[in-house]
């Protein structure tokens, strides 16, 4: 655990510290109401919880439904306080550092537009940062949709075949993991280590917890704060959705001279022995080594698919389009920021929006 002790006074000297829940949001105007909803139902007490929404300019109705609730509470003399900030970077790591340097809470909660957290979210996460020695906390992300396709996503970000071990997205026991969903940190890691990247358009929370694991500190994962989160709805969005993480993952390694987890270079490898076994085969007029590298790839993805079809069957006949494209989209991202940041690879932080 890093050493919290110096300068800023405990997070945890009161026995129910403050809180700041930054939401970072862009065009959220379908879901928004109800992440904010969730927030307003939190069982801890609400004189405790600030709201800090961080709009990144958005243009379809959103920043007028969150004025709505804050009029809406403000008339029901409710304790908790929301603010509505602007972001004109309209990124979400500045949209968080701009919320971090509005924050007066001792805990900083992150909770995004499109998901909702259980009414017992915050209380609990104060609880284990308090007992488990953790500098950060958070959950797992369940994964929902409205649509059949977005159905399928769902379930595929949410297997081990889409994620690889990235333990939030479906395990079932609580430990010491490399990153979680969210995140709940003490207000003095910040001071410590810094604000989040705003190079990182993508992938900014990765790296600013293996920043905090490199600097000693420690992340506990609990199952039982479930989280309920919105996936894509169109395999369009998650094409540039895992590409971005891929192509930004390539950065995260540089800024931290490490690889965080072998998950994140498995889709790369695959891609680039697939485009190999293509060229070679087009050089030599053999296509066998693209059958060695493609077909045990569409055996493995028709089994993933079928198991994990077993919960809605009706998604299996999107899921082995879904797997694909998680892989081949993250794997050519990864490539790509490869070529991209191949002269920048100095390990600079960039997060110049707001000061703690």
């Amino acid at each position: 655990m890093i050493d919290s002790t110096q300068g800023r006074e405990s997070s945890f000297s009161s026995p129910q510290p403050g809180v700041s829940v930054i939401v970072p949001i862009r065009n959220e105007q379908q879901y928004i109401e109800r992440s904010i909803s969730a927030v307003l139902r939190q069982d801890y007490p609400k004189e405790k919880i600030e709201v800090i929404v961080v709009d990144g300019m958005s243009d379809d109705g959103t920043r007028q439904i969150v004025q709505t609730i804050i009029d809406r509470e403000s008339k029901n003399n409710m304790r908790l306080r929301i603010a509505l900030l602007d972001n004109p970077s309209r990124i979400v790591p500045a949209a968080l550092n701009i919320g971090l340097a509005y924050a007066q809470g001792a805990i900083m909660v992150r909770v995004d537009g499109h998901c909702e957290i259980p009414s017992a979210y915050i209380r609990r996460c104060v609880d284990l940062l308090a007992h488990t020695g953790a500098d950060c906390v958070g959950g797992m992300q369940c994964a929902v949709s409205e649509t059949t396709v977005g159905k399928a996503i769902a379930l595929a970000t949410s297997s081990p075949f889409g994620a690889g071990n990235a333990y939030f997205r479906y395990a079932t026991k609580p430990g010491w993991v490399d990153t979680v969903y969210l995140g709940t940190y003490q207000r003095v890691i910040f001071e410590r280590i810094g604000m989040f990247d705003e190079e990182l358009v993508r992938n900014q929370d990765d790296e600013f917890n293996f920043r905090l694991i490199q600097a000693g500190g420690k992340i506990w994962f609990d199952p039982a704060l479930s989280v309920r989160y919105y996936s894509r709805s169109t395999l369009a969005r998650l094409w540039r959705q895992y590409f971005q993480y891929g192509f930004y993952k390539v950065r995260v390694i540089q800024k931290r001279n490490a690889i965080p987890s072998f998950r994140h270079i498995v889709p790369p490898l695959f891609v680039a022995a697939l485009l190999a076994s293509f060229l070679v085969g087009l050089v030599t007029r053999n296509n066998f080594l693209a059958l060695i590298v493609g077909c045990p790839y569409l055996v493995l993805n028709v089994i993933f698919s079928a198991w994990v079809a077993r919960r809605l069957p009706f998604t299996l006949f999107f899921l082995p389009f879904v797997f694909t494209i998680i892989h081949i989209s993250y794997g050519l991202g990864f490539l790509t920021g490869l070529w991209r940041f191949r002269r920048n690879n100095k390990p600079h932080q960039t997060h110049t929006t707001g000061a703690l």
